[in-house]
Parts: C-alpha cells; sequence; structure tokens
C-alpha cells in the first residue's frame, strides 16, 4: 500500500494526513482541478486586465482588481501570483495592501463611488425588470447590507500616501 503525506492547515495549525493513494480517483480529481485552477486563472487575468485599464482610467479603481486578480493567481498559479507581486507596475498595490499600509485615497474614494453607484442602478433600474416583485426589496436590502460592509471594510484600512520629495526634505 502507497501513502502519500500532505501538510494539511487546521484550526490549531498544521498537521501531516496520510493518504491512501488507492482511495483516491487521482482521474477524476486531476481533472477537476485543471477545470477549476484553469476558471481561477481566466478571472485573475480578467481582473488583473481591469486593474490594468484602472491605472489609466480615473473610473476603475485598480486596487481592488488587482487584490481581486491576485487571489485567483493565489489559488490557480504560483508562477503567476509572484509574477504580480514582484511586478513593478502592479506589485506595489498589492504588497501596500498585504503589508498593512493601505490602499491610496483616491482608491477609497473611487471604490465607494463605483460600489455605491452600481449599487443603486441595480436596486433602481434592474432588480424590479429581473425579480418577482416580492423578492425586490428584500433583495435591495441585501445588496445594501452588502455595500454597507464593504464600505466599512474600505474605509477602516488605512490610508497609504506616498512620501514624495517635499516629505523627505521636512
Amino acid at each position: 500500500m502507497v501513502f502519500k503525506v500532505k501538510l494539511v492547515a487546521t484550526m490549531q495549525g498544521y498537521r501531516l494526513m496520510k493518504r491512501d493513494k488507492e482511495s483516491e480517483k487521482a482521474g477524476c480529481k486531476k481533472k477537476g482541478q485543471k477545470v477549476t485552477r484553469g476558471l481561477w486563472l481566466a478571472a485573475g487575468l480578467i481582473c488583473l486586465g481591469l486593474g490594468a485599464i484602472g491605472m489609466v482610467l480615473p473610473i476603475l479603481p485598480t486596487t481592488p482588481f488587482l487584490l481581486a486578480s491576485a487571489a485567483c493567481f493565489c489559488k490557480s498559479s504560483r508562477k503567476m501570483y509572484d509574477w504580480l507581486l514582484n511586478n513593478k507596475l502592479f506589485g506595489e498595490y498589492i504588497r501596500n495592501y498585504k503589508e498593512g499600509r493601505g490602499l491610496p485615497i483616491r482608491t477609497k474614494i473611487t471604490a465607494l463611488t463605483v460600489l455605491w453607484v452600481t449599487i443603486a442602478i441595480s436596486s433602481i433600474f434592474f432588480l424590479n425588470r429581473l425579480l418577482p416583485p416580492q423578492l425586490v426589496l428584500p433583495m435591495q436590502l441585501v445588496m445594501v447590507a452588502v455595500a454597507v460592509g464593504v464600505s466599512v471594510h474600505i474605509l477602516r484600512l488605512p490610508t497609504f500616501q506616498k512620501r514624495g520629495s517635499e516629505d523627505i526634505n521636512k
């Protein structure tokens, strides 16, 4: 009988887990993992593209898309994740967030504006066309609750300020 050893994260820390090779359905599991990883990779590339567009278009927030891209790459491709973190254009945004330095004020304002405008447009114009009348108000309340939660999270993050030449001279 062949055993594989796998490092498993638990609430208490890490532990080693033995897996019986014969009990796994290797073909099906690997195939499903490939499809899932491919979907995560595609989502990461889409978010990366939107983040790149957000660097030049003021209406799209850069950092949230790059963070989403990093999360997707973390689930799909370690190589892409490392590339993103070390990229000279995108890496700084993600490292600032991961290291607890926060988000730039422009990113916070843009993210909150896009969030609330999207929630308002969806609630007012689209929900009544997509849902039965008895579900419109509950769904609007759910959407507002989610928007409030995201807003609180964004506002509680520290505001990152780049140090310019005038800050160094002081």
